[in-house]
């Protein structure tokens, strides 16, 4: 799974430099600064760190609104659900590991380098909605992401959102390092 991950980052980087060389000759740009761009999108990943031991993917989704401060600069405001799945079967007694729903809340920074490849910033906070299947003493985290991506123009207004990044909080119990969520993840979204 992680060699998954590494071609398709190699994939994304190069779609994106290839992208921005034939810029110049296309109408179209997903980096004009002529209004606020909303996308919707779907997430999948794979937990890393300590907290791969009791949970092997994730799944959700998010709504995005890009709000331009310069050409190529973009203040992001994104929000979303995510669901990261618990083993099933673990140990001698089959002790199924409650899911973790998340609902993470975030701002941040989108730069585009070139044209439709960007490197983008975010952090927020990430609320538990599940704490009560847990013995932690928080329900709120601080959450950080930081992603590149490519947008592909569909028509003028209109684009697809390709993304690979790494999301993560601090813990949830103060206690417990494995209590901190953690994942690189990609996100595919339609974007308008």
């Amino acid at each position: 799974m992680k060699n998954i991950f590494k071609i398709a980052t190699i994939a994304l980087a190069f779609a994106g430099l290839s992208l921005g060389a034939k810029a110049q000759s296309t109408t179209t740009s997903t980096t004009t600064s002529n209004g606020i761009r909303y996308s919707i999108g779907v997430e999948a990943g794979v937990p890393t760190g300590s907290f791969n031991d009791a949970y092997k993917w994730n799944l959700g989704g998010s709504l995005q609104a890009d709000i331009p401060v310069a050409n190529q600069l973009f203040v992001t405001i994104n929000a979303g659900y995510n669901n990261v799945f618990g083993e099933k079967n673990v140990g001698p007694t089959g002790f199924d590991v409650p899911n973790v729903q998340l609902l993470p809340v975030k701002a941040g920074l989108k730069f585009f380098p070139v044209s439709n490849f960007y490197i983008q910033g975010e952090a927020g906070a990430a609320f538990l909605l599940n704490k009560s299947d847990f013995f932690n003493d928080k329900s709120t985290a601080f959450v950080y992401a930081p992603q590149i991506g490519v947008q592909f123009p569909v028509s003028a207004s209109s684009f697809i959102d390709a993304g690979i990044r790494y999301e993560a909080t601090t813990k949830y119990s103060s206690n417990i390092d494995q209590s901190k969520v953690n994942f690189v993840g990609l996100r595919l979204a339609y974007g308008f």
